[in-house]
């Protein structure tokens, strides 16, 4: 079995990982000098983005077919160079999995969202990632190909993590009542995909989250307790203080639900909430630097 992933950072890397223990191959694209080396060391077969030929030598014998690189002002990169390689080399994966955002819902003011929700994406990056489902879903549609889409929330896990931005002096502890947002560890992120993989459906479209939406400054509450740091000050919402990154996040407040993903796709999260997922993080790390 073969995996191709346009892409290969933190979330491909996981599944990278989980997979090639059990028998898969796995290619992946890179861009910048070097990038080649560091897709060898994790026993993955690299491939230049813009190198046609080498994409469509890949392509041929690959089962599963993983896109997370963000789409740009022209739309997913990964569309752009899949398509026609998957053309010329006349491949028909048995799944092609598309990374987006829970960011596409746009702010619900608390209210749960499901896969079904209307879309109502409020920033630009959730703009491009609503037309990216589109294009990709139409794709499928006139290619035949059995296209699926993931809607990600906040990805965390060792060396990302709120531990690492307390660490660093970079957390903030912002006090917004009623303010909840959703996140998955990694591992989890992998575990769904591999049970995407496991069964895929042509149009399907799942949200992979943990089961416990919370109020970040409780996230970094928490995580300030583990490393035995007394927690920042929490400071009130003030939207035009914060960077714009922050501020897109700030500006939404929703409750994901993961149910369609565990009723067909029979996957649960390991790690439930933050509180669970967190520990693991630091210690996967302790043992890390020992």
């Amino acid at each position: 079995m073969k995996l191709f992933i346009y892409g290969y950072g933190f979330a491909a890397r996981a599944l990278a990982r989980r997979l090639l223990p059990k028998g898969w191959s796995v290619a992946a694209t890179y861009r910048k000098d070097g990038g080649d080396a560091a897709l060898r060391a994790d026993g993955v077969t690299p491939v230049l983005a813009g190198d046609r030929e080498a994409m469509v030598r890949e392509l041929k014998d690959a089962q599963a077919v993983l896109i997370t690189a963000p789409p740009g002002p022209e739309g997913c990169p990964g569309l752009q160079a899949l398509v026609p390689a998957l053309a010329q080399a006349q491949a028909f994966p048995d799944w092609i999995g598309y990374l987006s955002t829970t960011g596409v819902y746009g702010d619900r003011r608390g209210g749960w969202v499901f896969e079904e929700s209307r879309l109502a994406a409020q920033s630009l990056e959730g703009a491009r990632r609503v037309a990216a489902e589109r294009d990709w879903l139409e794709v499928g549609r006139g290619m035949g190909l059995t296209v699926t889409i993931h809607r990600l929330p906040g990805i965390y896990g060792p060396g990302r993590s709120t531990l690492d931005r307390l660490r660093e002096g970079r957390a903030r502890r912002v006090g917004a009542p009623g303010q909840v947002f959703s996140r998955i560890h990694v591992d989890d992120l992998a575990a769904g995909l591999e049970a995407s993989i496991a069964r895929p459906r042509a149009g399907g479209i799942y949200n992979l989250c943990d089961d416990e939406p919370a109020p970040n400054s409780d996230v970094i509450a928490y995580a300030a307790g583990l490393l035995g740091m007394a927690p920042p000050p929490e400071t009130p919402l003030d939207l035009e203080a914060l960077s714009p990154s922050a501020r897109r996040f700030y500006a939404e407040t929703k409750r994901v639900s993961n149910a369609r993903a565990k009723a067909e796709l029979g996957w649960r999260p390991a790690y439930r909430t933050y509180r669970e997922g967190l520990a693991p993080v630091l210690a996967a790390e302790g043992q890390r630097r020992a």
